[in-house]
């Protein structure tokens, strides 16, 4: 298959594929998304197929306006009604009850639920808008690989595997939504963090809970990102903790077992260490956790461009967006700690 790149003018030629049944990756505000209709089940096989990802690993929906949440759920939660009102369009995921047959069984991987969000991103909703349809979308890349913040990024995952990627430049987040589960509504609960923080949450609906719970292997995910591997770079990542035994001590590790080290750290850092890395990726200033969060999987995937064969990672404080930092951080590092 020819994958087409198009720019943002051309939505109808990739709505027509949406329709047509065919994948086609798009830009939102998080990352790249790999679309199909949500209520085809042949479409939606495609995404796993292209990605080679686990079936039982449920996608969330993309829609274009609030008012069409109804037609695929069985209630909204006054909570849910809260937060869309404050952070719709934008990175926030909720997940509701599902009104049965409304959507491709294998969008949902057999729960009684779906997650559903309106991207802030213009052409994401053009597509969503021309297409006619609801766009399953999970994020464009190689199943358990860094996601993709730019078209280039999809292209070189998926070429030959989708119809078209719409290129409209590097997304502004640069991580993946927050999902928040509202199906006990008295109980809200984040499943992954996300570009909306659990502080900005509780400021909208009170108090919100922290899902710790890793799942079996017996066990449907809830949310995507909850049960397998992921955000990972070819390279091992390892984190250097704040509270470990420092960047020497790390350096020296790998330098005395012969590694070139690639070094993903805020500008602070890369200035006092960067002379003894092989490559280095600045994620920015040390206080702007945002920009960090933007840039971190386009650090991990520059390193497959380098001779770097270990990638050491600083830590940030778990605060604001940093919390969904850290977590697809020790995701990527397999929770490794120097």
């Amino acid at each position: 298959m020819e994958t087409l790149i198009l720019k943002p003018t051309d939505i109808e030629k990739a709505a027509a594929f949406i329709q047509e049944g065919e994948l086609v990756a798009f830009q939102t505000e998080t990352v790249y998304g790999l679309g199909a209709d949500a209520t085809n089940d042949e479409a939606v096989k495609k995404i796993y197929q292209a990605k080679g990802r686990p079936s039982d690993n449920p996608l969330i929906v993309h829609i274009a306006n609030k008012e069409q949440v109804t037609d695929y759920v069985t209630h909204i939660p006054n909570k849910a009604e809260q937060l869309m009102d404050v952070f719709w369009p934008g990175p926030l995921t909720i997940i509701m009850e599902l009104k049965e047959g409304t959507l491709a069984p294998t969008v949902t991987a057999g729960l009684d639920s779906v997650g559903i969000r309106m991207p802030d991103s213009p052409s994401a909703l053009r597509l969503i808008e021309r297409s006619g349809k609801p766009l399953a979308a999970p994020s464009a890349n190689t199943s358990g690989k860094p996601s993709p913040t730019t078209a280039q990024h999809v292209f070189h995952d998926l070429k030959g595997k989708v119809a078209a990627i719409v290129d409209d430049g590097e997304t502004g987040v640069g991580l993946e939504s927050t999902v928040l589960d509202l199906t006990e509504p008295e109980k809200p609960t984040i499943l992954r963090p996300g570009g909306v923080s659990k502080e900005q949450l509780e400021q909208v609906i009170g108090p919100v809970f922290l899902d710790q719970h890793l799942v079996e292997e017996s066990e449907t995910p809830r949310a995507p990102g909850m049960k397998y591997t992921h955000y990972s770079p070819e390279e091992p990542v390892y984190v250097v903790a704040e509270d470990g035994r420092g960047w020497e001590h790390a350096l020296k590790i790998f330098r005395e077992r012969g590694e070139k080290i690639g070094l993903l750290a805020s500008e602070e850092l890369i200035a006092k260490y960067g002379k003894e890395a092989a490559a280095v990726y600045s994620l920015g200033p040390k206080e702007n956790v945002r920009e960090a969060s933007r840039l971190l999987y386009s650090g991990l995937r520059y390193f497959e461009t380098t001779e770097a064969t270990v990638i050491l990672a600083e830590s940030y404080a778990e605060l604001d967006i940093g919390q969904a930092f850290m977590n697809r951080l020790e995701k990527a590092a397999g929770k490794k700690y120097i």
